[in-house]
């Protein structure tokens, strides 16, 4: 396997922490020993856990105003690819990367995914994109794409989207991920009943053509770039698709994707026991879809989804099979290291969701005793499982500390030594 970062320097720094790592792990366990944890079940659920990577996101973001473009900034896929194999190779946690058509085409579809394989990654679900206009393209995505007024638009847009599953087939890809910017921004603008029955027209002419061991993802988003109506707004809409299209079709949730103090959790909840729930895009927020860094605002709030993921794989709920990724905008960070912490923190919610008595909530549950449920919850989210985190990594081949091991390792610097600089100025979420 191509390796981006030399053994020696992780097992150089490695060495400096592995046996306070040791001493620490033991400590752990033996705490979790008292409460009837066996800490090596954690740390295997732990490995064998993987959130895929966004090609885009390796990439430097921006705001609608302003995008200040950072050192070593990838110029096409092949690059990504390898700032995503870092990733992987430092937290190992990371296993696959999903590609968005048409930012990612290349005509060599074997050449790409030899390199991924090279570099120890698959590919995750296609995403497509009906938001934004590509070079040479007949028609224009301005006024909407799959609920166009014009046929000829909405069909411009199904056969992108029927493009980007053969795209899929190709490099290994089972799924297939749909989010439109389509809506309006004045009132009248547009007929809601009649938009929503042409989306759900080109919808069912994409599903037709999945294979079969295919899934379909629909994302739905509060506003933006539509700020009056949006075509798939919210979690509710988004059920009625996936219940429209058929049993291949799932919901997707994007952490960002909720108007203010909406219960995350509870939909999640919902969406599990109606066997409609897809995956996520895993990010925070502070204001609305900020697409900021796993965690770090909201991290209990990141713990009370995964408790409701590990309550439905303790149960072994039907239907359950969620897709995990990170879907976020680096603007003032290097785009590697947000997206190894946040790689992590996502483990680091799933380690403390399997860290909570069940048995206990359950008997506290029936028994109405809310203080003791939430203090239940609490004991798990308190525990720092770090050791647990650090040590399957350790045992994966991988960094006990990624972020100082990437920085020590100078990757930035070469890659930056050997891309060259991209101008500024420009607006816009890339």
């Amino acid at each position: 396997m191509t390796v981006m970062i030399s053994t020696s320097v992780i097992e150089a720094e490695n060495a400096k922490r592995q046996e306070a790592l040791r001493r620490d792990y033991e400590g752990l366990g033996e705490r979790l020993s008292r409460r009837g944890i066996e800490i090596d079940a954690i740390k295997q659920k732990v490995a064998a856990y993987g959130v895929a990577v966004p090609s885009w996101g390796v990439g430097t973001g921006g705001t609608r105003f302003a995008r200040f473009p950072g050192l070593g900034e990838p110029r096409n896929i092949f690059d990504k690819l390898e700032d995503c194999g870092v990733i992987q190779q430092l937290t190992r946690a990371t296993p696959t990367v999903s590609l968005h058509i048409p930012w990612d085409k290349v005509p060599d579809l074997a050449g790409l995914r030899e390199r991924g394989s090279a570099l120890g990654l698959g590919f995750d679900a296609m995403n497509s994109n009906t938001f934004s206009d590509a070079p040479g393209q007949a028609h224009s995505y301005k006024f909407g794409s799959l609920t166009h007024n014009d046929a000829a638009t909405r069909r411009q847009a199904v056969e992108h989207n029927l493009e980007c599953i053969e795209i899929g087939k190709a490099l290994g890809s089972k799924a297939l991920t749909v989010w439109i910017g389509d809506g309006s921004n004045f009132p009248g603008q547009s007929n809601f009943t009649r938009a929503f029955e042409r989306y759900l027209d080109s919808m069912k002419a994409i599903y037709a053509a999945l294979p079969e061991d295919w899934r379909i993802f629909t994302e739905h988003k509060m506003y933006e770039p539509a700020f009056y109506s949006t075509v798939v707004q919210d979690w509710g809409t988004n059920y009625l698709i996936a219940q429209e299209l058929g049993p291949k079709a799932f919901c997707l949730v994007d952490l960002g994707h909720h108007a203010p103090n909406v219960n995350i959790e509870m939909i999640v909840a919902r969406l599990i026991q109606f066997k409609k729930l897809g995956g996520f895009h895993f990010n925070d927020s502070k204001y609305g879809d900020d697409d900021l860094d796993t965690g770090s605002i909201e991290p209990y709030r990141l713990f009370l989804v995964f408790n409701e993921l590990v309550d439905a794989e303790t149960r072994a709920a039907e239907g359950f099979n969620p897709a995990h990724m990170l879907d976020q905008s680096h603007n003032v960070t290097d785009p590697i290291e947000s997206l190894m912490t946040s790689a992590m923190e996502v483990g680091r919610a799933y380690a403390q969701a399997l860290l909570v008595d069940r048995q206990a909530l359950e008997g506290h549950q029936q028994e109405n005793d809310a203080l003791m449920a939430s203090e239940t919850l609490k004991a798990a989210f308190r525990t720092d499982v770090e050791p647990i985190l650090a040590m399957a990594r350790l045992e994966s081949g991988g960094a006990i500390a990624p972020v100082a091991t990437y920085r020590a390792s100078g990757y930035r610097a070469k890659v930056a030594a050997e891309r060259p600089s991209v101008a500024g100025g420009g607006g816009g979420i890339v």
